[in-house]
Formats: C-alpha cells, structure tokens, sequence
C-alpha cells in the first residue's frame, strides 16, 4: 500500500489510481505496458513512501501512435485534461480538479528506450484489485542506481527521493541485477559505483533532501532520516565496493 504523508495528498493518490485502474483495462495498454517507478515499488510493497507520477517501461516497441490514442481514450474517459505532453516521447501531464493551492497534475510517462536486461514479473496491485506486468525489485534498484547519477548527468538535476529509495533498498536487503547497470552505463559495476560514490559526496546535500523527500515522506521518517541519509547510503555504497572488488 502506497503511504501518504499528508492529507492532501489523499486526491492525488485517488487520481493516480484511477488512471492506473483505465491504463490497465485498456487492452492495448495493458498487454504493452510495463509498470515500474515509485507508484509501483509502493504498490506492491518494495517502498514505503508516497510517490506522485506513473511510470511505465514500452517493451516490445508497439507503435507509439496507437499508444497515444490509447491514452487519449484514458483522457476522455476520467474526464480529465492534458496540461502538456511531448511531442516525441510518450510524456503527458495530466490535469484533474483540486482545491486551490493543491497538487493538480500527474505525470504519465511511457518510456521506450528499454534494457534487454530488464525483468518483469506479475504483481497483484491490491489497492485497485488489478495485475500488472511489474519490473522486478532486481530491476528496479539497478535501474535506480543508474537514474540517480543519470537525471544529474543529462539535466544537472539532482533528487533526493533516488538517494532515499537507494537506501530503503539497501536497508530492506534487496539485490540488484548487474546486467543492467553494465548495459546501461557500458562500464563495469565496479566503476559505475566508484563514480555514483563520487557523485553522491559532491552533489548531494541536505538542502536537496530537504526539497524533495519533505513532500514524500510523513514527518516523523523525514526528521529521523534528513541529517544521515546521505552518510549511510555512502556507507552502503563502499561496503558494497569492498565486496565487488577482488
């Protein structure tokens, strides 16, 4: 069950689920579609913190225009709008109606360009009485390990909610599936955590944990975590260089 942190944010988790619930009656969707992110780790129990986009894998290269219009059938259905999407990539920003001053949009994000080494599994989805195609938590976390330093070097953007999962990750004793990493970052895993390791101690820091994990985390988890996050996540790190290198 995906927690949240604060009572407004009851809508939010109401809107995602209701999309989640059409994409996944939706025939072309759902035999298409592979769910992953945030949403999905705290669905099905692999996180504990809320989450506020949906995110999906493309496995199978499926035209990306049926998709659209598929989506846009979602759209209509729900009664909602779309705030802006890409043009080129599977990306929309959904708008529902909110009080003023609250969180209003929902980002649905379809992404193509998908590692061969990914895994996927059925998971039941409880909340909305539904199965979905779910990246396995081997995938997840590898995958997570490499978006953290990849969001940084593509955008110059850095988010703490990566550092926190990298941690809930380590610490529920969950493993991650080497193939990817190398796949992805074309290196050895070896080499890929020395720089994440570099990364992490140069770019992040309180004030970015402070930005992002304060809307995500209830309060109490967020004051206990906020001042060692970032040490004991290198702690983890170089504990798991120490058991890689020979």
């Amino acid at each position: 069950m995906m927690p949240i942190s604060k009572p407004a944010d009851a809508i939010h988790k109401v809107w995602l689920y209701r999309v989640l619930t059409e994409i996944l009656d939706n025939t072309l969707l759902s035999q298409h579609l592979y769910f992953k992110g945030g949403t999905c780790a705290s669905m099905i129990g692999y996180l504990d913190r809320f989450s506020v986009d949906l995110d999906f894998d493309l496995k199978d290269g499926t035209a990306k225009a049926e998709l659209r219009t598929q989506i846009y059938k979602v759209v209509k259905t729900l009664g909602l709008s779309i705030k802006d999407e890409s043009k080129n990539a599977l990306q929309f920003f959904l708008k529902y109606e909110a009080p003023t001053d609250s969180r209003n949009t929902l980002k649905l994000d379809i992404n193509d360009l998908v590692p061969q080494t990914n895994d996927y599994i059925a998971k039941s989805l409880m909340e909305i009485n539904r199965t979905a195609n779910c990246q396995t938590i081997e995938t997840m976390f590898a995958n997570k390990l490499v978006a953290s330093l990849e969001r940084f070097e593509k955008t110059r953007s850095v988010a703490g909610r990566d550092i926190y999962d990298i941690h809930h990750f380590f610490m529920s004793g969950y493993k991650y599936k080497p193939e990817i990493i190398k796949e992805r970052r074309g290196t050895s895993v070896i080499d890929f955590i020395k720089n994440l390791l570099s990364f992490i101690e140069i770019e992040i820091t309180e004030t970015v944990i402070d930005q992002d994990l304060n809307l995500l985390l209830p309060p109490l988890k967020y004051r206990q975590l906020r001042k060692t996050l970032k040490s004991e996540v290198l702690v983890f790190l170089k504990d798991e260089l120490t058991r890689l290198q020979p």
